[in-house]
């Protein structure tokens, strides 16, 4: 019987590996090809990595904290813009009866 050797890959290898896949738009086959690994080793990461389960991969979605800081800060600029918006709309109404 033959040995199976397991290969270990480092947690960057596989962040490469899995950004060819998902970020480059590559094949699954042609990346696993051009890597010298099995298609189904690199379908394994690509799947974990689209659950956000897999260490290493990097995480694409922004931090939770860094989304509600966005939000507020999106909603005060909206204040701001709708107050000036309808002061406008007064000054605009205002000026417009002096003409007719």
């Amino acid at each position: 019987m033959s040995k199976i050797i397991r290969q270990n890959y480092s947690p960057e290898f596989r962040a490469e590996a899995i950004k060819m896949v998902l970020e480059q738009g590559q094949s699954i086959s042609g990346v696993s090809r051009s890597l010298k690994i099995s298609i189904q080793t690199l379908s394994n990461w690509v799947a974990k990595a689209r659950h956000a389960t897999l260490e290493g991969a990097a995480n694409h979605k922004p931090e939770t904290k860094t989304l509600e800081a966005e939000i507020k800060r999106l909603k005060k600029a909206l204040v701001v813009a709708e107050m000036e918006r309808d002061i406008l709309k007064k000054a605009t109404a205002y000026f417009a009866k002096g003409i007719l």
